[in-house]
């Protein structure tokens, strides 16, 4: 009887499971997010995303000679209990972003029921710990709108591109610190702002990490200055080159997106003394802690413009300070 009772308890948790995350991925569906490029841009990043030692196995002589793993393994691990899901709706996890960060974390979830399974399987009352804390990253996604009089951070980001190594993680320290100081120097041109963070499996943090980079760059129609992972290049096949924007541009576009071992929850609010905060904090990030950087931004040919329609198209989730 009691074999069947909890075999009964298993196929009912893992049914429920199954329609709570078929709901959630379904709610995302009609997300459509907006394609049309306002212009051109630039790009500067790079990173490394390498498995963290994998933790000391234990085997508690039940579930079948099963080793128990948590998340930090990777995809191929259990031991998350559902509620794990509910901390990515308590910060910073709005839109695509948001997305992107759930469906990871519910990738984890997801095998983590496939291996309950085994569970059924067992006749042993065996004790699990939970005392082993689970390699995590933390992604951040920093955008700020800046007047067009911000001309002076573009030409401090063509600059970075043109001499950062980008290979090294001690270069990209670089680009962030620099980043983050030319925009504290200019609280007087910020607009709009948002903040977005989120804490992911480390063997999901690149793939999630790619996603929301592929998002934030099919943003702009060419990336004409790149310097990614050492590698610098001048885009010479569009209609336009780097350089100088239109007289009547409204708005410079900036995407900083971090990745990063510290567990940081920066707040998303239109405030400029969060704004003060959140920049510090991401300029401080070391270079033994930074996993990952892309600083995008745009407009960045000559003649290009960045109208507020434009901006607030592209860029959604920003809100006015």
């Amino acid at each position: 009887m009691f074999k069947f009772t909890r075999l009964g308890w298993f196929k009912r948790k893992r049914f429920f499971s199954f329609l709570i995350i078929s709901a959630i991925i379904s709610s995302f569906l009609f997300i459509n997010p907006n394609t049309v490029s306002a212009a051109s841009g630039g790009r500067i990043g790079g990173g490394s995303f390498q498995a963290p030692s994998s933790p000391r196995s234990q085997n508690y002589g039940g579930y079948g000679g099963n080793n128990f793993r948590g998340y930090g393994s990777g995809y191929r691990g259990g031991g998350i209990g559902f509620p794990f899901l509910l901390p990515v709706f308590g910060f910073g996890g709005g839109g695509i972003f948001g997305f992107l960060i759930l469906m990871s974390i519910v990738g984890v979830i997801v095998n983590s029921f496939k291996n309950s399974s085994s569970f059924s399987n067992s006749s042993n009352n065996s004790i699990v710990s939970k005392s082993a804390n689970p390699s995590k990253v933390s992604l951040i996604q920093f955008q700020i709108g800046l007047l067009a009089s911000a001309k002076e951070i573009q030409v401090n980001l063509r600059d970075l591109a043109a001499s950062s190594n980008t290979s090294t993680s001690s270069g990209l320290q670089r680009v962030l610190q620099d980043t983050t100081l030319s925009l504290l120097r200019k609280p007087e041109l910020w607009v709009y702002s948002n903040i977005e963070t989120g804490s992911v499996p480390y063997a999901s943090a690149e793939s999630t990490f790619n996603r929301i980079s592929i998002i934030e760059r099919s943003k702009l129609t060419a990336e004409l200055t790149s310097n990614y992972s050492g590698q610098i290049s001048t885009s010479t096949n569009t209609e336009s080159n780097p350089g100088e924007s239109d007289s009547t541009n409204e708005y410079i576009a900036i995407t900083i997106l971090v990745a990063t071992k510290n567990d940081l929850k920066l707040q998303n609010s239109a405030s400029s003394e969060l704004i003060t905060d959140a920049l510090r904090v991401l300029g401080s990030i070391s270079s033994n802690d930074l996993i990952a950087l892309e600083v995008i931004w745009q407009p960045d040919g000559e003649g290009e413009t960045l109208r507020e329609e434009e901006l607030i198209i592209q860029y959604p989730n920003l809100k006015h300070l």
